[in-house]
């Protein structure tokens, strides 16, 4: 399995993923604006008209000014705009009361017509040349009615109404799309994608399992070739295995070798705490897919909504059993979904319900497993396609160093690789960054600062020369592929470890006992050197237990006879697999303990012995894993053929020879 990085996403989505800007609301700001003008309007409006002043008659007016011009501060003269009073004028007059002070007092009396007015305006033209600080206006002249201010207060008046209504209007609409929105939590989360571009070129590692599913890109492209002959292809496909087998990669490339639309979601998408939401989203996801068809709808884990119902699993949640009842209904009920397959994806298919893996629903179900070495080679390739990578790289050799990976664990390793290679300014990939990337990978970085006495690193060289001579010597052991006593993570050093023939997949007792000694190697060398035992065998006895277990209860490889005791379930903690099927008494338990200890006990005096016997092996490797850090599997085979390493010994050459050069020239 690989995938080159693809930057294609969903079309539809892109503008959802971005972030919201906030909204500026102008329209609250524009009413804001629109209240503080008519209040201005307003507040000149009331100014304009002097209502605080006292109203006279013009002949008292007349008398006043006559009487005491001296006192007068200003004069303003402004029409009446009162329709009963035509041509008709206000006249203000502001007195000072006191001289020098600003306490004042103001009179206005109605000009009634023309003659009036021209001899009023004689008279203060008198008064404004013998008292020139008095302040004279004129507002308007004869004959116009027109106010400004009036004219702006209902101007504002009738353009604020009209704002109203808008904000009111668009409030409403706004409150209609949010009570509409509110129930968009039953639309279905499948995202669509149009233009998958994942093709089988891009998928390696997995040819059994692209042979099963061409049959579905066949159908998906000449649907009419299957009818005719009355062939009814698979309504859905099942993937199951380890995280980061390639699952998903697979249903992309099917959906890209098709050309059909391909809409992705997740189990946990279809569950929610309200009642109905689930289903009324299956109902939906299935009717947008039906008006794409033919196209191709991808569930991963499926096991949050597929559980088995009635178990208990899950807290028996009644919403997730209505979601689930719902998808089966829509995979195989009354209605027909011609044009879809369903292609979904678990790491956990034992503990699907019965009712979604029976034909009809999921008719075809692939093991997507763990790549062999073989396939490990081409997703090394393939992920290397755009790195720059040197001629010396072998990469079926790295495959060799990587038992157990999965794809996204080579394209970790390649990845890291090339991180490596950038951080120490290298232009290419060699296999010491690859060596690199895989320990990186395994098990964390390399602790250079971490301080170890000298004691500490003999032990730890013993106890992985262990694993390497009982490796080395028996046929059906485990081979070590590395070994290093460089701490990585909370480990002081580690041994990489492989079986010979990984397409091995009936292992006979022999074999097993076998593998077993070779876990027990570690523990029985520093034993045999030290007299004592250390906690660096920890791992090594939880994998010797689970085999030996496995061994009584699951093989029928004991005293007990051909009888299964347990079934595992796969949660392993410390050897046992506590979630597991026991079918036996307390007395049987006893015995099973005693088996499995007979087991341990047989494949540890074997250790001892091939390690007695072959101590100066043991000590040469353990040697010169404290000279170099880390041998290779090249390393440890030199090592047992000539007694000696010729790059180690080379090495300390170099360095007596210049540790005399810098003697003799002090």
């Amino acid at each position: 399995m690989a995938e080159n990085n693809e930057n294609n996403q969903e079309n539809q989505n892109k503008d959802n993923n971005k972030p919201q800007k906030s909204k500026f609301n102008w329209a609250n700001i524009g009413i804001i604006a629109l209240g503080l003008l008519v209040i201005v309007a307003i507040i000149f409006s009331v100014n304009g008209c002097k209502s605080s002043s006292k109203e006279v008659t013009y002949s008292e007016l007349y008398e006043d000014i006559k009487t005491a011009p001296e006192k007068i501060y200003s004069i303003e003269i402004t029409p009446a705009n009162d329709s009963s009073k035509s041509e008709s004028y206000i006249v203000y007059v502001t007195f000072e009361l006191e001289a020098g002070k600003k306490q004042r007092e103001s009179e206005w009396a109605y000009l009634n017509n023309a003659y009036i007015y021209a001899d009023f305006i004689t008279t203060v033209q008198e008064i404004k040349e013998a008292n020139p600080d008095v302040k004279y206006t004129v507002s308007y002249e004869p004959g116009s009615s027109v106010n400004i201010l009036s004219l702006l207060f209902y101007v504002l008046m009738i353009g604020g109404t009209i704002v109203l209504i808008i904000v009111v209007i668009r409030s409403v609409r706004s409150s209609q799309n949010s009570n509409s929105q509110s129930f968009d939590f039953t639309k279905s989360r499948a995202k669509l994608n149009k233009m998958t571009t994942t093709t089988f070129k891009d998928v390696a590692g997995l040819d059994e399992e692209k042979e099963e599913l061409q049959e579905i890109v066949d159908f998906l492209k000449n649907p009419k070739k299957y009818t005719d002959i009355g062939a009814r292809v698979p309504k859905g496909v099942l993937l199951y295995g380890k995280p980061g087998t390639g699952k998903t990669l697979l249903a992309r490339a099917v959906a890209g070798e098709a050309g059909v639309p391909f809409f992705y979601t997740t189990g946990s998408d279809l569950v929610e705490m309200f009642v109905g939401v689930g289903a009324s989203r299956v109902r939906d996801m299935f009717k947008n897919a039906k008006k794409h068809a033919p196209s191709i709808l991808f569930m991963d884990e499926i096991d949050a909504i597929g559980r088995q119902r009635g178990t208990g699993l899950g807290g028996g949640n009644d919403e997730r059993e209505q979601t689930l009842n719902q998808l089966l209904v829509e995979m195989d009920g009354f209605g027909q979904n011609s044009g879809i397959i369903i292609i979904a994806a678990t790491n956990r298919p034992d503990i699907l319900d019965p009712a979604l893996l029976r034909p009809g629903r999921f008719d075809r179900q692939i093991d997507v497993s763990t790549p062999d070495i073989k396939g490990r080679e081409e997703i090394l390739k393939v992920h290397a396609r755009n790195k720059k990578i040197a001629s010396d790289v072998d990469f079926k050799q790295v495959a060799h160093q990587t038992p157990g990976f999965t794809g996204a664990d080579l394209e970790n390793v390649m990845n890291e690789s090339a991180l490596l290679a950038a951080r120490e300014n290298k232009t290419e990939i060699d296999n010491k960054l690859i060596a690199e990337a895989i320990d990186r990978v395994m098990m964390g970085p390399a602790k250079k600062s971490r301080v170890i006495s000298k004691k500490e690193k003999e032990l730890i060289a013993y106890h992985e020369a262990g694993h390497c001579v009982i490796g080395t010597l028996l046929s059906n052991a485990d081979i070590v592929q590395k070994v290093t006593i460089i701490p990585r993570g909370e480990a002081g050093g580690y041994n990489l470890m492989g079986p010979k023939d990984e397409e091995v997949i009936i292992y006979s007792k022999n074999q097993l006992m076998e593998r077993i000694t070779g876990y027990l190697g570690g523990r029985t060398a520093e034993e045999l050197i030290f007299g004592e035992v250390t906690t660096g065998a920890s791992n090594d006895m939880v994998n010797a237990t689970r085999i030996a277990r496995a061994m009584v209860t699951e093989y029928g490889m004991s005293k007990l006879g051909p009888i299964t005791y347990e079934q595992n379930s796969g949660y392993v903690f410390l050897g046992r697999d506590y979630s597991s099927n026991k079918n036996f008494s307390d007395i049987v338990a006893h015995e099973i303990d005693e088996a499995i200890r007979e087991i341990i006990d047989e494949c540890h005096n074997n250790a001892a012995k091939i390690l007695t016997e072959n101590m100066d092996k043991l000590k040469n490797i353990a040697h010169y894993l404290m000279k170099v850090e880390t041998l290779l599997k090249a390393d440890i085979d030199e090592i047992f053929k000539t007694g000696a390493l010729k790059r180690a010994d080379e090495e300390s050459d170099s360095l007596k020879e210049l540790g005399t050069n810098s003697d003799n020239q002090q």
